[in-house]
C-alpha cells in the first residue's frame, strides 16, 4: 500500500510539473511578460467568483437613508494647513543660465510626474535651463504619449518662470543631441543614472562640470532631497488635456473616483490568491517566476499571513464591500480610474453589480475622442488623473505611484481622500463568520480618520506623499 501511493504521488507531482511546464507552450499569452493587463485565459476557464458572497448580499440588501448619504460627501473642513512654498529670499534667477539639461524619463504617467518634479530642482539647483522633458517610449505599453500631449506646455513655462527658465527644445547647435544619440554609445554630455536621493551636492560635482564645459548635459534625474519644495509649485501646471465630453451627464454631480490598479503584474508579485482557482495559482506563480527569477518577497509567506499583514492589493469585490460599508450605495456616481484589469470582466462584475453606475474613460468619451487617443497609455492614465483630482473623494484599492502621487495632491488641495486600512481589510475578510453589520461598524470605525486628515512625513517618506509639513504651512 505504502508503495502504491508513493508511485501514484510521485505521478501526481509529475503531472502538475508537467503542467506547469506545457502551459506556457500551449498558452503563450498568459505568460509573456508584454501580456501584463490581458484578461488570463484561466480567468475564462474558471471565472473568479465572489470569494466574499455573505457580505456582498448583505450589502446589496442593505439600504441606506439619505440623511447618512449626505454625510458622506461634505468638503474636508480646513485642518489649519495650507500650501506654502519656502524658497530663498531672492527668488529670481541669476539671468546667465549655465546651460542646458536635457532630461529623459521612462516609466509611467505618475513616475514621469515625480521626473519631472526632479528635473525642475535640478535645473533650480544648477541654475540651468531646462529643456521640455522627452517621454521616453514605455517599453510594457509601447506607447509614445509626448510632454506635449499631456500637459499644457505654456502653463508649466509660465508657472514657474520665476524659479527656473524653460525652453521647448535645444538650440539648434546642440540639435545632435537625442536620445538616437545617446543610445548607440556613452557620450561625455550623458551623465550617468544619479543615485538615489541624490544630495544637491552630487548634482554640483557630477553635472555641473559637464553644464561648464559642453554648454549642455543630459540626465535621468532621481530623487533630489534638497529644493523639492521649489518643485512643489508644479501641482499647480499639472493640466492634462481632457478628452471626454463634457456635455456627458455623468459629469453632473457627486462622484467618487476609484483608482483600480489590478493588472497581471500586481496579481503576480503580490503572491496573494485571488479566487481564480488551482489553475490561476499555477499561472501566476509560472508569471512571477519568468518576471522576477524568485526575487518577490511576498512568495515567501501564506495567503492568510499576507492578508492579515494589509500586504494584498483588494479585489474590485472588496474594495466595493469597502465603499459599500463607508455607506456609498447604487445611486453612487463611480469613476473607474483602471487600465484593463487581470480576469476581464468577471473580476469586476460583482464591483458592477453593487455599483451600477460605474463609468470609466472609455465609456465616457465619443468613438472620435477614443480614437484620438487609441495606443497613448500615459495620456489615458492622465484622463484619470484628472478625473480623479477632480473627483469629490478619492480611494485606491492598493498603494502605488498613482495613489501616493494623488493622496500628495490631494493633501495639498485639502480634497477628501480615503486610505483603505489595508492590514485591517485583510484580517475582516480573513473571518468567514462575519455578518454584514459587523463588517460596516469595524469598516466604518477604522475609517473613521483615513478621510483625508493631515499626516505629517516621517523620515524616508516620500514628500510627493506627505507634503505637511515641507511644503504646508501650519496657521
Amino acid at each position: 500500500m505504502r508503495l502504491w501511493y508513493e508511485h501514484h504521488s510521485q505521478r501526481g507531482a509529475a503531472y502538475v510539473a508537467l503542467l506547469v511546464l506545457l502551459l506556457p507552450v500551449f498558452y503563450p499569452s498568459l505568460f509573456s511578460p508584454l501580456g501584463h493587463a490581458s484578461p488570463s485565459m484561466f480567468s475564462e476557464w474558471n471565472s473568479p467568483k465572489p470569494r466574499h458572497l455573505s457580505l456582498l448580499k448583505g450589502a446589496l440588501q442593505h439600504q441606506i437613508s439619505n440623511e447618512k448619504k449626505s454625510d458622506l460627501w461634505p468638503p474636508l473642513p480646513p485642518q489649519g494647513w495650507k500650501p506654502c512654498i519656502r524658497t530663498a529670499h531672492n527668488p529670481i534667477f541669476p539671468r546667465e543660465a549655465n546651460g542646458y539639461i536635457q532630461v529623459f524619463l521612462d516609466g509611467g504617467l505618475n513616475q514621469q510626474r515625480m521626473g519631472i518634479c526632479d528635473a525642475v530642482a535640478v535645473a533650480k539647483i544648477l541654475n540651468a535651463t531646462l529643456v521640455i522633458p522627452h517621454l521616453e517610449v514605455n517599453p510594457v505599453w509601447k506607447d509614445s504619449s509626448s510632454f506635449e500631449e499631456i500637459f499644457d506646455v505654456d502653463h508649466f513655462i509660465n508657472v514657474l518662470k520665476d524659479e527656473i527658465s524653460i525652453v521647448r527644445d535645444l538650440p539648434e547647435e546642440y540639435s545632435w543631441s537625442t536620445r538616437e544619440y545617446y543610445a548607440v554609445a556613452i557620450r561625455a554630455t550623458r551623465v550617468k543614472t544619479a543615485p538615489v536621493h541624490a544630495s544637491a551636492n552630487w548634482y554640483l560635482d557630477n553635472v555641473l562640470p559637464v553644464l561648464q564645459s559642453y554648454g549642455m548635459a543630459a540626465i535621468a534625474p532621481s530623487r533630489t532631497v534638497l529644493l523639492l519644495t521649489a518643485c512643489l509649485r508644479i501641482y499647480n501646471c499639472y493640466v492634462a488635456r481632457f478628452p471626454v465630453n463634457e456635455n456627458k451627464s455623468a459629469r453632473s454631480g457627486k462622484f467618487v473616483a476609484l483608482h483600480l490598479r489590478f493588472d497581471k503584474d500586481m496579481a503576480a508579485h503580490s503572491a496573494c490568491d485571488f479566487g481564480g482557482g488551482k489553475v490561476e495559482r499555477l499561472a501566476l506563480a509560472k508569471y512571477r517566476q519568468v518576471l522576477w527569477q524568485g526575487r518577490v518577497l511576498n512568495s515567501q509567506f501564506t495567503d492568510e499571513e499576507l492578508r492579515s499583514q494589509g500586504r494584498c492589493p483588494l479585489t474590485p469585490e472588496e474594495i466595493g464591500l469597502l465603499l459599500a460599508a463607508l455607506g456609498f450605495d447604487s445611486q453612487t456616481r463611480l469613476y473607474l480610474a483602471s487600465h484593463k484589469v487581470y480576469g476581464g470582466e468577471a473580476r469586476i462584475s460583482s464591483l458592477r453589480k453593487l455599483f451600477p453606475l460605474m463609468e470609466d474613460k472609455k465609456s465616457l468619451a465619443t468613438e472620435e475622442e477614443l480614437a484620438k487617443v487609441e495606443g497613448k497609455a500615459s495620456l489615458l492614465a492622465a484622463v484619470d488623473y484628472y478625473v480623479s483630482m477632480h473627483s469629490d473623494i478619492f480611494i485606491s484599492a492598493s498603494p502605488g505611484n498613482m495613489h501616493n502621487a494623488m493622496v500628495g495632491h490631494r493633501t495639498f488641495e485639502n480634497l477628501r481622500t480615503i486610505r483603505p486600512n489595508m492590514a485591517l481589510l485583510g484580517q475582516l475578510f480573513l473571518n468567514k463568520s462575519m455578518d454584514w453589520s459587523e463588517f460596516q461598524q469595524a469598516v466604518q470605525v477604522g475609517h473613521k480618520n483615513r478621510q483625508g486628515q493631515i499626516r505629517l512625513r516621517k523620515a524616508k517618506q516620500s514628500i510627493y506623499t506627505y507634503p505637511a509639513p515641507d511644503c504646508m504651512c501650519h496657521g
